[in-house]
């Protein structure tokens, strides 16, 4: 039985808890060294006591980017075991997190089973859940409904929860002020926005926010404080909505870390990229160095079909730039529910931008898989090739595609390849492209 709640209060007492030996391990860095950026909040590990299938990741300073992945019923699709293909694809591509988004009818039995089978962290939107939950209109659903549906999520062991306790009426005011072109694109904020305006009360996460962090601390939940009003185009980045809300947000996480809650804090949305450095490291600033999770940015807004690409590019250089953790976007963002091939396309070009972040940010071992690579390619080695890959089978099925008719090379260069030009140059041996066809 453990004597502390919470990763972070372990921290602060300086207890080195088995989340932590487990990070460590996988980061390789000292557990000293990690267990003083727990205790400050630079680092959580989100760890619900009740997720006992969970193998432990750490987010933030110093430690590798993280990917997420979104998936969950809505009332357009309710293919559970579509859904649960999904989870079994991300764990196959070793995502760290899985956020259930679903939406429609009674989502505990796909959640509990979810955290039952994954070694990845999970995560929910309370708010998503709480109509079809209890069965009310958004109008009728009081303060007190919102807390319940957060326990509930607390009890069944999801290990962090976005909670869009920033959109507080102040907020909200610097919003109608700017007059967007998207306005608010965050459903779980659309929603919330709209039950203030119906029921002129404040923002029930925001007003009972020490009640919500007394929930999430009994079981050790992280708050995952959501970007209510994060821009929805390249039009309204970095508005006075956005950067009213990121210092409710600060002040909010202070007050998390305080009563022994662990924090990341969400961010944008769509961002031209020469914004997305400056916003990180405000972000940073405003928010005492908490770890940054970020949907994208999406640096175009004309992309649909592509912004897995988009979101790439922009996660990229956000995590270059101090973001820590990633939350993937598929093909299908803007246009359906996802399904199972474009999970795998945004699995794998989430994981492209943050292991090239990783790589930019000096991270130790970081190059080492790339150096594997890029010494099998010397020698033509294909089968360590496609141990290499971030995506093996796809790489094994495009060279097969194609059958060269000489060993060593591929059809794209066929006897003109570099790798073995220079290597048979290197080896003494004298280079042969004429055909033994030609005459």
């Amino acid at each position: 039985m453990r004597d502390y709640k919470t990763q972070i209060e372990a921290a602060k007492r300086g207890i080195i808890t088995p989340e932590m030996q487990t990070v460590a391990e996988k980061e390789n860095i000292q557990v000293e060294n990690l267990l003083k950026l727990v205790a400050c909040g630079q680092v959580a590990i989100p760890a619900n006591i009740n997720h006992t299938s969970l193998s432990p990741e750490g987010i933030g300073t110093g430690l590798r980017t993280k990917i997420n992945v979104n998936l969950g019923i809505s009332g357009d699709c309710k293919n559970y075991a579509l859904e649960m293909e999904k989870v079994k694809l991300s764990i196959k591509f070793g995502c760290e997190s899985i956020m259930d988004l679903s939406n429609y009818g009674k989502t505990n039995t796909f959640r509990k089973e979810l955290i039952k089978m994954s070694p990845a962290m999970v995560g929910t939107v309370p708010m998503y859940d709480t109509i079809g939950y209890l069965e009310k209109d958004l109008f009728e659903i009081t303060a007190q409904d919102f807390l319940t549906v957060i326990e509930a999520h607390a009890k069944e062991g999801v290990d962090f929860q976005t909670i869009h306790a920033g959109i507080n009426k102040r907020a909200i005011e610097a919003f109608k002020r700017q007059k967007r072109l998207t306005n608010i694109v965050s459903r779980g904020g659309s929603l919330l926005f709209a039950w203030m305006e119906m029921t002129g009360n404040e923002n029930p996460f925001f007003e009972y926010y020490d009640d919500v962090l007394d929930i999430l601390n009994t079981y050790d939940v992280t708050i995952s404080i959501g970007d209510a009003l994060r821009p929805g185009s390249i039009h309204d980045s970095s508005d006075a909505g956005q950067i009213s809300e990121l210092i409710e947000i600060g002040y909010l996480t202070q007050r998390a870390w305080d009563r022994n809650v662990q924090v990341l804090v969400e961010g944008p949305g769509h961002m031209a990229m020469n914004e997305i450095a400056a916003n990180v490291k405000m972000q940073k600033r405003l928010c005492h160095n908490a770890p940054f999770y970020v949907l994208g940015p999406l640096v175009t807004d004309i992309a649909p079909g592509y912004d897995h690409i988009t979101s790439a590019i922009g996660g990229a250089i956000a995590a270059a730039n101090g973001a820590d953790f990633l939350c993937y976007v598929t093909p299908a963002e803007h246009l359906r529910l996802p399904d199972l091939d474009d999970v795998r396309e945004g699995i794998v070009a989430s994981k492209i931008a943050a292991h090239a972040a990783d790589i930019a940010k000096g991270l130790p071992g970081a190059r080492d898989i790339d150096n594997k690579m890029s010494d099998a390619r010397r020698r033509v080695a294909w089968e360590e090739m496609f141990e290499c890959a971030i995506d093996p089978e796809k790489a094994r099925r495009y060279f097969e595609s194609a059958v060269p008719s000489e060993t060593e090379t591929c059809t794209m260069c066929g006897k003109m390849c570099a790798m073995r030009t220079t290597n048979t140059i290197l080896a003494g041996e004298k280079v042969e492209l004429k055909h033994k066809n030609n005459k």
